[in-house]
């Protein structure tokens, strides 16, 4: 077994987008063996680290990380149902399809992460989610490699209902052959609503968008931009962004998304993922 595998100590903060997070364990695999023997005790997949806030007191399970040999982007060659890897970056997904003309991931682009994390989630924008493009998911269940039709995942807003315990390890795209011109123009809009996300340390949305209305508009709306409890802030770029501005806690978020909740009149639920205890 490869050392890397064994586990090492790390500062989630180091792996997040937002750069909060406390200590835990990690493993960072190849392969379906390495896979197996990381997921023997409790534990926690750790993707692109966008759209997760981590406790300061980092985690008590295990962090698993899928490694290179589940990104397949390069692997991408023109097949309008390719299998793509776990671990493989949705930006570069999404840019390579472009490339290729292949139409279909255009209402993708400016998500952060990889594509199990954003499988996991149902990543998506006002222009489309990934639940919409796929055929089937692999998945790393109780031992064994297995494929689900993506009818049987159970996707919702923001949300997918996976066996317990299974691990994306790839997934299934159908695309539709174009040329890279007509795919560049299909992302112009995509690429102007992604403009107006703030360029510092974040998340990604913090909040789903209730029906009929935006998270964002509603927070601007009660003038909730600039809102700050410590270094975490409410982006005056975009209302459903929270930033750090620099050395934010986990407490503090959470103080500042109480915070938020307190001043609107309507429930908004979380997007992000929460790990850990205060």
């Amino acid at each position: 077994m490869r050392a890397s595998t064994v586990g090492r100590t790390v500062l989630l903060r180091d792996l997040t987008t937002l750069r909060i997070g406390g200590p835990a364990e990690l493993w960072e695999v190849e392969g379906s063996e390495e896979l197996a023997e990381a997921t023997r005790r409790p534990y926690r997949i750790l993707g692109g680290g966008s759209n997760l806030l981590v406790s300061d007191s980092g985690v008590p399970e295990r962090v698993v990380k899928l490694g290179r040999s589940f990104s397949t982007l390069e692997a991408l060659d023109g097949s309008v149902e390719p299998w793509v890897g776990a671990a493989t970056p949705l930006p570069g997904l999404v840019r390579r399809a472009q490339r290729l003309g292949l139409s279909g991931l255009e209402g993708l682009l400016g998500i952060p992460g990889v594509v199990g994390g954003a499988v996991v989630m149902n990543a998506g924008t006002r222009f489309g989610s990934i639940a919409d493009v796929l055929t089937e998911v692999g998945l790393y269940l109780e031992g064994r490699s297995v494929r689900l039709p993506v009818a049987e995942v159970g996707f919702g807003y923001r949300s997918s209902e996976l066996p317990p315990g299974a691990v994306v390890t790839k997934a299934r795209f159908r695309l539709v052959p174009s040329t890279p011109e007509r795919v560049a123009k299909a992302m112009e809009a995509p690429d102007e609503a992604r403009r107006g996300q703030p360029k510092i340390k974040s998340a990604g949305c913090a909040f789903k968008n209730p029906p009929h209305d935006s998270a964002g508009h509603i927070i601007d709306l009660h003038g909730l931009k600039g809102l700050r409890v410590g270094d975490a802030m409410v982006s005056h770029e975009h209302g459903n962004f929270i930033v750090n501005l620099g050395n934010a806690t986990s407490t503090e978020v959470l103080r500042l998304i109480d915070e938020i909740r307190s001043r609107i009149d309507i429930p908004l639920q979380m997007e992000w993922h929460l790990w850990g205890q205060p």
